[in-house]
């Protein structure tokens, strides 16, 4: 009999992981509290499947960005200086994971390579159209110190596997001639793409139904329990709730996860870090030909961009350690809008909306990926800045870890109502 497995989250990693569950023969629910899968963090990212953005932020010269820029409200990395023991707890553990740099930056890239076959095995396995470009991505450097420690990046890039390629200025031009302004070098990815997660998250849902997985959306998770046999999650929908219990449970709650996972027994150290973007509309010819094809990393200014389809251009970027909130400051927006103004003056940035996503984040940069203290508790979660490009790899992980359990333990619950109100 099979077991049954629900997913908690219906982002980028509950969706992916559903996929490769039911790809196993796992009979899974998932449950989404919004109208439709992929409606938070995974709606507007910066749309990089980016190998090349794998180096993990546990460097010292982070700590003192984040000290210079304290009180600048513009600035690429704001911290919020108000302590809260969740942010001391992660900053602890931040700086302590500060002597894996190298270590994790390689394995980071290692599981960026193999999470993009995934993905576009995925994609084109289920007919997912996702405005993908396989154009590569530029990374932009305007003075040499920044130059050169990317030349350091790049060797521990190699090591797990990855090339790229330094470029000259005159290159860089060659290889997207929209962009303007005054560079010393880059760094060219040519394997790395681009592309819609949204549509990608939505099309593979629809995937999954097609799998047999039981999508619940408009369902808010109140509390979750496991005896280590049973799995109970508690629901409230169109003012109902009701406690539903499965086999096991898989935690991809994003940036929730951490309070779902401390009533099932787990310390999940996830920080929400924010990101804004902004996504142009691209409405007429003029704009459509000065907006770049190929994606781009400034990586002085931590913005990233993606050309998704004729007539949309997206930028992303910025980091801010300020808890749980989604408010939309127009003093993080403007310098996305300037951005686009200085380095590709030709298109119109009239139409820009704004969004703000926050990112769950591990003190390490790297997943959490496994099992819990609970047989029957798993988690998919804590991919931070490389939510998309690593999903496919982790979930295909996950997959291996409830196999595991699934084989070692043939008694099934089997899933039932137990309350209703």
């Amino acid at each position: 009999m099979k077991k049954h497995i629900v997913i908690i989250g219906g982002g980028i990693t509950g969706v992916t992981s559903a996929y490769a569950l039911a790809q196993q023969g796992i009979q899974v629910t998932l449950i989404e509290k919004n109208r439709y899968p992929g409606m938070e963090t995974s709606y507007a990212n910066g749309g990089q499947l980016s190998a090349s953005n794998a180096e993990v932020w546990t460097h010292p010269s982070t700590i003192l960005k984040g000290l210079k820029w304290m009180l600048k409200s513009d600035a690429p990395l704001l911290m919020n200086p108000a302590p809260t023991w969740h942010k001391l707890s992660w900053m602890t553990e931040f700086v302590a994971a500060i002597p894996k740099y190298k270590d994790n930056t390689i394995a980071t890239a290692k599981l960026a390579i193999e999470s993009r076959e995934h993905h576009f095995a995925w994609a084109k396995a289920e007919g997912i159209d996702f405005d993908h470009k396989r154009e590569g991505i530029l990374h932009i450097y305007r003075d040499k110190k920044g130059f050169d420690h990317a030349g350091e990046v790049s060797k521990l890039l190699a090591q797990g596997g990855l090339p790229r390629r330094a470029v000259t200025p005159d290159e860089m031009k060659a290889i997207e001639p929209t962009l303007q302004g005054q560079y010393y070098g880059g760094y060219f990815t040519e394997s790395d793409s681009t592309g819609d997660i949204h549509k990608f998250t939505f099309g593979l849902a629809k995937a999954c139904e097609r799998l047999g997985v039981k999508i619940l959306t408009e369902h808010q998770v109140l509390n979750v329990a496991s005896n280590g046999q049973t799995a109970t999650v508690q629901v409230q929908h169109q003012g109902q709730t009701e406690t539903l219990s499965f086999d096991g449970i898989v935690i991809c709650a994003g940036v929730h996860g951490r309070g779902l996972a401390a009533q099932l027994g787990d310390r999940l150290n996830i920080y929400p870090v924010k990101g804004y973007s902004i996504t142009v509309g691209l409405n007429d010819a003029t704009s459509q030909a000065c907006a770049p094809q190929v994606s781009l990393l400034d990586d002085e200014t931590k913005l990233v961009t993606s050309r998704l389809g004729a007539d949309r251009f997206r930028v992303a970027g910025t980091a801010e350690f300020n808890g749980i909130d989604l408010d939309i400051r127009a003093d993080r927006i403007k310098p996305l809008v300037n951005w686009v103004n200085q380095c590709f003056p030709g298109v119109d940035t009239r139409r820009a909306e704004p969004w703000a996503g926050l990112r769950p984040m591990m003190p390490t940069m790297l997943p959490r990926v496994g099992a819990g203290k609970k047989a029957n508790v798993f988690y998919n979660t804590g991919h931070g800045h490389l939510g998309w490009t690593l999903s496919a790899i982790t979930a295909h992980q996950l997959a291996g870890h409830v196999l595991a359990w699934s084989h070692a333990n043939l008694s099934p619950a089997g899933p039932r109502r137990l309350a209703q109100a």
